[in-house]
C-alpha cells in the first residue's frame, strides 16, 4: 500500500468518525474551551510525549478573561499549543500564526547557502524541485530544498541518467521543511529495487488519547525503468522536516544509502484541521507514523553510526561545507 492510500484511508476515517465537534459559544472561554477540546479528542501524540492535557487546561483556563483582547487570546491559546512542542501544530489567526519552532531553533544550523553557491556555482541543472551537478571529483551533487516543489518520473530519470556516470551521489535535504509526502515516496523509489516495508500509519479511532486502528504498512516501490544503483548520501540536519523526515526514514531501507550529518528535526505526525468559533483555524498532528521497527521518529532521526557530521568553523572560513566534503570522501572510498 502505497502512501497516497494510507492517508487518503487514515483521512476519511478522521472526517466520518472522529470529527463531529461539539459547539462552543464565540467567546473568550468558548474558544478556548473549543481549541482544548479539539486537541485532546483529535491530537495524536499525547502520551507517547507524556503531556497532562488535564493539567494544562487547569493551568491555562485561568488565565482566560472575558475582558482580554484578541491578541492577548491569541497568545495564551498559542502558549497553551506549545505544551505539546510539535511543530506540525499551529494556530491561524488573519493577524498571526501561532508556531513551535524550537524543534530546531537550539541546534546548529549546519547549512549555508553562500558556501552551498561555491559548489552549485551558477551552471547548475534544474529539474522540478531539483538543483543537481556533478562536482569536480565526478561526484553527483542534488539538492531538494522543500518537497512542496513537484517532481515527476519524468524529472528523475533524466536527473539519474545524467548522474549515472558518477562514483555516487550526494541527496542534499538540508533546510527542507517538507512538503508533500508524495514527493517524499517518489524521490526515494529511485533508490530501491524491490517494495519495501519502510513505515506504519496509525488513525484515531475515538476520542481517547490512546485510541487508534491497527497499524497499517507503508512501502516504497521501485520506480520504474531506470533507478540509481551506485552509493548516495542523504544529508541531513535539524530542519528537516515533515516530509523530509519522513524521506530520511524511508532511506534508512535503501540498500545503497548512507545517512549523514545531524539528527532531523521530526514530525511524524500527519497534520488535519479543524476551527474554532471565531473562525481561526488549528492545525495539529492527527495520525502517528511509525518506521518499519515500529518506532517513533516525532523527535527525529539520528544519522547512520559514525556519520554524523556537523559544519566547522574553520571549513566554513575557507568557504568549505563540511557535510559536503565528508560526503565526497566516504563515496570516493567506496568505489
Amino acid at each position: 500500500m502505497k502512501y497516497k492510500t494510507v492517508i487518503f484511508f487514515a483521512l476519511s476515517i478522521l472526517l466520518t468518525s472522529c470529527f463531529s465537534e461539539e459547539k462552543f459559544e464565540n467567546s473568550r472561554k468558548g474558544n478556548f474551551e473549543a481549541l482544548w477540546k479539539i486537541m485532546d479528542e483529535h491530537y495524536c501524540f499525547f502520551s507517547y510525549k507524556d503531556v497532562d492535557w488535564n493539567e494544562v487546561h487547569t493551568r491555562y483556563s485561568a488565565r482566560i478573561s472575558e475582558n482580554m483582547s484578541n491578541d492577548a487570546l491569541f497568545t495564551v491559546l498559542g502558549e497553551m499549543l506549545a505544551e505539546v512542542k510539535d511543530g506540525h501544530v499551529n494556530l491561524v489567526a488573519s493577524h498571526d500564526v501561532a508556531r513551535y519552532w524550537k524543534w530546531y531553533e537550539d541546534y546548529p544550523y549546519n547549512f549555508d547557502t553562500k558556501i552551498q553557491d561555491n559548489y552549485l556555482g551558477t551552471d547548475y541543472s534544474i529539474s522540478g524541485g531539483l538543483k543537481y551537478k556533478v562536482l569536480e571529483d565526478n561526484i553527483g551533487y542534488v539538492y531538494y530544498g522543500s518537497f512542496s516543489s513537484g517532481i515527476g518520473d519524468g524529472n528523475l530519470s533524466q536527473v539519474f541518467s545524467r548522474l549515472a556516470v558518477c562514483d555516487g551521489v550526494i541527496v542534499d535535504v538540508r533546510n527542507n521543511g517538507g512538503g508533500k509526502l508524495t514527493n517524499s515516496e517518489k524521490l526515494a523509489s529511485y533508490f530501491f529495487n524491490d517494495k519495501t516495508l519502510v513505515a506504519y500509519m496509525l488513525h484515531k479511532t475515538g476520542k481517547g488519547h490512546d485510541d487508534f486502528s491497527k497499524p497499517y504498512e507503508m512501502y516504497i516501490e521501485p520506480a520504474e525503468g531506470l533507478r540509481y544503483q551506485k552509493k548516495v548520501i542523504v544529508l541531513t540536519n535539524r530542519r528537516c522536516y515533515s516530509a523530509a523526515n519522513d524521506f530520511v526514514n524511508a532511506m534508512r531501507y535503501a540498500p545503497n544509502a548512507v545517512i549523514m550529518g545531524d539528527r532531523t528535526g521530526g514530525g511524524s505526525g500527519m497534520p488535519f484541521t479543524s476551527e474554532l468559533p471565531n473562525g481561526w483555524s488549528v492545525r495539529f498532528s492527527a495520525s502517528p507514523m511509525l518506521d518499519a521497527s515500529m518506532n517513533h521518529t516525532e523527535f527525529g532521526i539520528d544519522p547512520d553510526p559514525g556519520m554524523e557530521v556537523h559544519m566547522t568553523e574553520e571549513d566554513m572560513a575557507k568557504g568549505l561545507d563540511t557535510m559536503i566534503e565528508k560526503a565526497r570522501e566516504v563515496l570516493k572510498a567506496s568505489k
